[in-house]
This record gives C-alpha cells, structure tokens and sequence, in this order.
C-alpha cells in the first residue's frame, strides 16, 4: 500500500528501472482512486469544492477523465489489471455508463454544447480505448460500443476553439478510423490542416494566437500530434512530416530544461507541472528519430530527470492528492479553467509505459551528462535562452509575447526574464507594490499606488546578445528595453520618454524566505545594491543609474510559483517629465559564481551611446 502522506515516498524513487516508474505511476494514481473508490459516483472524482469557468459536474468528470492518462498505461499490463481490479471494474463501468443516454450518471446530463469542456476530457478517454483495446473494447456488447462512439461523436457536431482543441478531436477521430470508419478521416485532414497552418519552424507551431507560444506546443501540439501518429499507425506523409517536426523540436526543447531537472516555468497553465516532460515521453512511446548530435538516452535524461525534480517539491497536500499549484498548492496564480483535478493532466507523461518490456527504452541506460548548449536565440517562441556554467540554471530573456485572455497573464508572459532557479511570481493585486510582487520587470505608476508592467509591445526584437522590447504604459509615455545577459548577470537598459512623472519599481528575482539560517544578505564591494543569499543561489540588484534607491523588499506571501514566502530585491525612484536613461545590473546566481570570501563581485557596467560594456563583454544596442 502506498504511504499517501504527501506523497512521502515519491522523491525517494530513483525512476531508473520500468518498476520504479510503475511504483511511481501508483503512488500518484493511489491516493485519488481512494477517494474516487469511496466516493463511488460512476465517472466522476471530487478532489475539492473550488470552481472553475464550466459547470462542478464537468469539474468532476474532468477528474475522473485526468486518472485515465495514468490508468491507461497501467492497464496496457495485464497483471496491472488484475492486481488492480477494483480499479479496472469501476473505470470501465463507469465508461459505458457514462456513456450511456439513458443512464442517470450520464456524462454532460444532456447534449454537449459549443466549446464544451468535455471535448478536451475526450482525448483522455481516446487513449484510454487505444491503450486497453484488447481488455475492455473488445469484450464490449455492440450498443456498449455505439453509446462511446455516439458520446465522442458530438465533438464533430459543435464548435471548438482553433487552438490545441482541434489535436483532441483529430485523436478522436483517429479512433473512429481504427474502429472501422474511415469517412471521419475527413475531419482529421481538416484539423491537421488547421493546426499545420501555425507551425513557425524548428519544431514550434502558435497555439491559436500568434503571440502566444508557450507550453502548449510541448505538451499539446507535439505530444498529441505523436500519440495520434502512433495509436492509429498512420503512415502516411502527413505522419512522417509531424514526426520530422518532433525531432527539430527535439533540440529546441532540450533548452528549457536544467542540469537539476527543472524546466523553464513560463506562460500559463503550469497547474500541468511534470506535463512537462510529457514530450519526451511521447518522443520515446513514438519512436521518434532523435537529430544529429542526441540520442534515445538523452531523451530518456530530460524525461526522468524532470519527473525526479517534480517529485522533490512541495506540491501534494497531505492525503497525497494533487491540488492546484505548481511547487507548493497555490490557487493565487492559477487560470480559470484549473478545476480542482485539473493537475492530473501530467499524468500523461507516464505515456511512456504503455511501452512494453522489450521496448529499447527500457534497456537504454539514461544519459548522465547531458550537454546543454550555452546560449541560444530562439526566434518562435522569442526568447534567448542562457545556460549557467554547468548548466543548473536556465535564463530566457523574452520580448514580444503576449496574452490577453489567461490571469495574469502580463506576469506569465511579459516579464523580462524567467528563470528555472528564482521562478516569477504573480500579484495579488496592484495597489502596493508589495502585492504586485514585481520581480524581474518593471513597474510604473503615477504615484505610490496602482501599479502596471508592460502587457502588449509595440515593437521587439530577439538578437544573439540581447533582447528589445517598446511598451507604452499611457499615450504619452514609450519605454524602449534592453536585457543585456552576462550570466550570472543581466544589465537592464531603459529609455523612458514621458509626458508625466512617473514612479517606477524595477523588481531583481525573487528568492525564498523560509526562516532558515543559511538565509542571509551580503556585502558588497559597490553601493546603492543588495544581495540575498539562500539554498537556490544569490539574488541581487544594483541600481547603476543615480536616482534609483535599492533595497530587499517583502512581497505577500503565496504570490510567487515556487516559494510560499520570498524577498525580492527592489529599486525604487521618480523620473520627471522628459527622456531618461535607466541602467540596472540585476543577479541571479545559482552557482555562486559571484561570491568572493564571503562578498559578492560586481562586474563594471558601462553605458556610452548604443555601446554597452559589462565586464569584459562589450554589446551594442542597435535600437537605442
């Protein structure tokens, strides 16, 4: 029986043997089939009472729908089956009920209706039947069969969203193509066709916005197009061509992650967490070709070692249940559509087990030391992207992306700088700057209240050594950006043009507090700076500029993603009417690169026209 208590036995697993990811798959899956066994409402799993934007019974079918990504694989094992019966019984039984029209625990309770959020729980249950055809499937009565067809069938009949929606009905499809229906290829090619016209190259695609190019492609557009290419078996060219497209995306996506396992927490939806990973997992379930220079082993390092990060944080609550959260539960920061079992969703990286045994995966030894390529401009999702030295920490210094429609969505996209060791945080409000939690971007307002960053550019631009960004704030008001990366290091250039005075807020990374000794500010060799110390590396910032007044501020608790409590490193002042040059030099180091006996090291930070110096390194702003 597995210990539910926050999950305890999890960061224990060393994930290095198929046993060690099926023990891991069932001390996630346990604690929720507890609770759904006795609940024993057919189809439905209540994890708790908070909403989410449809209705509480689709909160609860979409719980029930979130455990199928890991029961299925669980179940392409026939001992797993048997040792699991009780779960087995109530799943498929409450399948075809569910199913069933005339049945009182009919999913929907009626017809589904546009944009209905079951459409998305459909592409759970479609793996399901891919996965346990043999099982379950096969041994249904013909109307058992129908009734699942007639019910998948309604995402054909109501609109959807031109996004990664379209991916969970071409899935479907694809099952009533394998059952022996083939007019529905039909809508397959016009989804695909849909889906295909936001490809941007190396791999990414736009999911529905072309400003918004996030997790969604890892985890959505490369993930399902790979389960739908390997569940139907299709050999087609359209298939061979989503598969080249995987494995551009290979080399790509490798940079997200760090040595330690973590992945860059950017964008929305990181209720998902080890979703992650759920690239790789697909990349391995459908034998994609890795690029020159990459292989199946590291495939396999950058799945495992994401999932080993996961399973060291905080994020269980003490059942063992799976909340709303990211590192820790956090409803602060989550998106509307984040219902209580929402999270389960990343079981879907354990689509990798549905491998069998004699797969090579399995005898494949994982790749110990994984080369992360230093610095690398990516144009599609508009990022430049820094590795540290041994690759602990990952930096994306981002300009142009942009999301109108998710919470916070300014905070998840528009900050300058995303970092996998100090992680962002996002406000609770915007009167105080204490609840705005303002790190790593810049924070204007015409007096000491009501606070607003940059949320839409006017214009942006990615180069090899820098990235610029132009906002307005107000009509009489342009800031142009300049994020400089000189790792551990990064100097901020910003020049302000303002018909008003403003007050500004430039927020440095936000770094636990905890309460622990080893937390600490430091000495340094330059005034007007501070630097935080603690168990993820140094946090700093040094106000350059004259004007600026630096100091460790406390923001509200729960507002960043990875720490309950934290510091942040905060420069104030007020810059009248006019044009004004601001430089920052702002300090992330997780690998206390900076730290000389016991004081940080601060790197001579120029500016003389475009001509940028930091240390030895000299940049050129063009568009300054």
């Amino acid at each position: 029986m597995t210990d539910p208590l926050f999950n305890a036995q999890l960061p224990q697993n060393p994930l290095r043997s198929r046993q060690d990811i099926l023990a891991a798959l069932l001390g996630l899956l346990t604690p929720a089939m507890r609770v759904m066994l006795a609940e024993n409402r057919p189809g439905r799993f209540k994890l708790s009472h908070s909403g989410a934007v449809y209705t509480e019974d689709r909160t609860e079918i979409e719980g029930f729908m979130r455990l199928l990504w890991g029961l299925g694989p669980l179940f392409t094992d026939p001992d797993q089956i048997t040792a699991h019966l009780d779960w087995w019984e109530f799943t498929t039984t409450s399948i075809v009920r569910c199913t069933d029209p005339d049945s009182p625990d009919y999913w929907g309770q009626g017809p589904l209706t546009d944009y209905d959020q079951l459409f998305v729980e459909m592409g759970a249950l479609t793996a399901f039947l891919f996965e346990t055809q043999t099982a379950f499937w096969d041994h249904l009565a013909a109307a058992d069969q129908q009734h699942i067809l007639t019910w998948l069938d309604q995402i054909n009949h109501h609109v959807i969203p031109k996004t990664n929606w379209l991916l969970f009905r071409a899935l479907v499809n694809g099952w009533f193509v394998h059952v022996g229906q083939p007019d529905h290829q039909a809508f397959i090619d016009a989804d695909l066709a849909v889906t295909n016209s936001h490809y941007l190259g190396h791999g990414w695609s736009y999911d529905g916005y072309p400003d918004q190019i996030d997790n969604y492609i890892p985890f959505a557009y490369q993930f399902f197009t790979l389960l739908f290419v390997q569940f139907t078996g299709d050999t087609s060219e359209e298939a061979a061509l989503l598969k080249t497209r995987a494995t551009a995306f290979v080399k790509s996506y490798a940079n997200w992650f760090a040595a330690d396992g973590a992945a860059l927490p950017f964008g929305r939806s990181l209720d998902y967490r080890f979703a992650q990973a759920a690239f790789w997992a697909a990349c391995a379930f459908a034998h994609v070709e890795m690029p020159a220079g990459y292989t199946l082993a590291d495939a396999k390092h950058l799945l495992l070692n994401n999932l080993r990060w996961w399973f060291r944080q905080d994020m269980f609550q003490s059942d063992g249940l799976l909340p709303v959260g990211y590192a820790y539960p956090n409803m602060n920061f989550a998106e509307g559509y984040n219902a209580p079992a929402s999270a389960y969703w990343a079981l879907k990286t354990f689509i990798f087990l549905a491998l069998p045994a004699s797969d090579p995966f399995w005898t494949t030894r994982e790749a110990e030391d994984f080369q992360f390529e230093e610095r690398k401009a990516q144009p599609e999702p508009r990022m430049l992207i820094v590795h540290s030295k041994t690759g602990q920490e990952v930096q994306a210094f981002t300009a142009g992306q942009h999301t109108f429609e998710h919470a916070h969505g300014a905070a998840k996209y528009e900050k300058y700088v995303y970092s996998t060791s100090f992680a962002f945080s996002t406000p609770k409000g915007t009167t105080l700057l204490k609840q705005g939690a303002f790190d790593s971007t810049l924070a204007v307002s015409e007096s000491e209240h009501f606070w607003r960053t940059a949320f839409g550019y006017e214009d942006y631009a990615i180069h090899a050594d820098y990235v610029y960004s132009r906002w307005q704030p107000w009509p009489d008001v342009t800031i142009a950006n300049f994020v400089v990366p000189a790792m551990p290091w990064h100097v901020r250039v910003h020049r302000i043009t303002t018909g008003r005075a403003l007050h500004l807020a430039e927020g440095g990374f936000s770094a636990p507090d905890s309460g622990t000794p080893d937390e600490q500010e430091l000495a340094a060799d330059i005034p007007n700076s501070t630097f935080y110390q603690t168990r993820v590396g140094i946090s700093g910032l040094v106000g350059i500029s004259g004007g600026l007044t630096v100091a460790l501020s406390t923001p509200e608790p729960n507002t960043n993603i990875d720490f309950p409590k934290t510091r942040l490193p905060l420069a104030t002042g007020i810059v009248q009417p006019g044009t004004t040059t601001l430089v920052t030099l702002v300090l992330g180091d997780r690998e206390l690169e900076s730290l000389h006996a016991g004081q940080v090291r601060v790197p001579l930070v120029a500016l003389h026209g475009q001509d940028l110096t930091i240390g030895t390194d000299h940049v050129t702003l063009a568009e300054l």
